[in-house]
């Protein structure tokens, strides 16, 4: 199986001040895990800057102004309490974005089977002309979106296991039948949404809140009895995962106890969906995760199973 790695330095440039979680380091915790011999077949690229046209079918134009409007020229500038801008940020965003639609075009096209993009910021907090949880654009959308208008895909699957809710993403797919967006996380939590009640207009929203103290058990009992039936039963032509770890036992921000075995499990998992559904199409975008060894153990079992291993 052939797997894609997307990455690229910018995402080492992008700060939010000191002390921020979201920081430069969880880049260089995961390259430095991936640099080991298991990890020598993956195919390694940089991930070029987001066509505009493809941010465009997410975000208006209004909204791409006004970022670049708010990035300063030194310092950082505060977007909200928790999301800032240094001058370096706006080409870490156009890199991630970038990464996302290079992923698909690589999958949809059978140059890979599968792809990890290892870039930062993360994505799944952004919704249509709201930046917010350290996320500006919302990359798992772009890519959902380019999927569509560059490869005539009518079904998309979104699984997100980030310990944070993806608001910006079951915001932006809503009212859209087209795409299934399936979430596990820990509530009440940041950023409050993601109830069971939340379904969408077509019933194509599946939300699956686990208290705080959830054990991996618990995490994989929830998405054994209501992630995966919808997915099989939704029969998408391509897979996105919105892959955070900060559901890590070890992870500061959060308070689930998943550990890495448990995201091999669920990869592997989504891994057989997506050999039965969508002839192995995944595509996988990084988000959260906030403990370096936590977080680098975890992409690497995450990464391991992508590559089939």
């Amino acid at each position: 199986m052939k797997t894609l790695l997307v990455t690229h330095a910018s995402g080492l440039d992008h700060e939010m001040g000191p002390g921020h979680p979201e920081r430069p380091e969880r880049l260089r915790a995961i390259e430095q895990e991936l640099e080991a011999e298991r990890f020598q077949s993956l195919t390694r690229v940089n991930a070029p800057r987001a066509p505009l046209e493809a941010v465009l079918r997410v975000h208006p134009q209004s909204y791409l102004a006004a970022l670049e409007q708010a990035e300063p020229r030194e310092g950082y500038a505060a977007l909200d309490s928790d999301t800032l801008m240094c001058a370096k940020t706006l080409e870490a965003v156009w890199r991630s974005a970038g990464g996302a639609v290079a992923a698909v075009d690589a999958v949809m096209s059978d140059s890979a089977d599968t792809a990890f993009v290892a870039t930062r910021p993360p994505g799944h907090h952004a919704s249509v002309q709201t930046p917010m949880g350290f996320c500006f654009v919302n990359n798992i959308a772009i890519a959902a979106r380019h999927a569509q208008a560059a490869y005539g895909v009518e079904r998309v699957a979104i699984v997100d296991f980030d310990v944070h809710h993806g608001n910006g993403t079951q915001d932006i797919f809503w009212a859209d039948g087209s795409v299934l967006y399936c979430s596990l996380h820990q509530a009440p939590f940041y950023p409050g949404t993601g109830g069971r009640n939340e379904t969408g207009e077509h019933d194509t929203i599946v939300n699956a809140p686990l208290l705080a103290g959830s054990s991996g058990y618990a995490f994989q009992e929830a998405f054994v009895d209501r992630v995966l039936p919808r997915l099989r039963d939704f029969g998408p032509d391509i897979l996105l995962i919105s892959a955070g770890f900060d559901a890590h036992e070890r992870d500061p921000l959060g308070g689930l106890l998943l550990t890495e075995r448990d995201f091999s499990e669920t990869t592997k998992r989504l891994m057989d969906v997506a050999d039965k559904k969508c002839g192995g199409r995944v595509v996988s975008l990084l988000e959260g995760g906030y403990d370096l060894e936590g977080l680098s153990r975890s992409v690497a079992a995450h990464v391991q199973a992508l590559m089939g291993a």
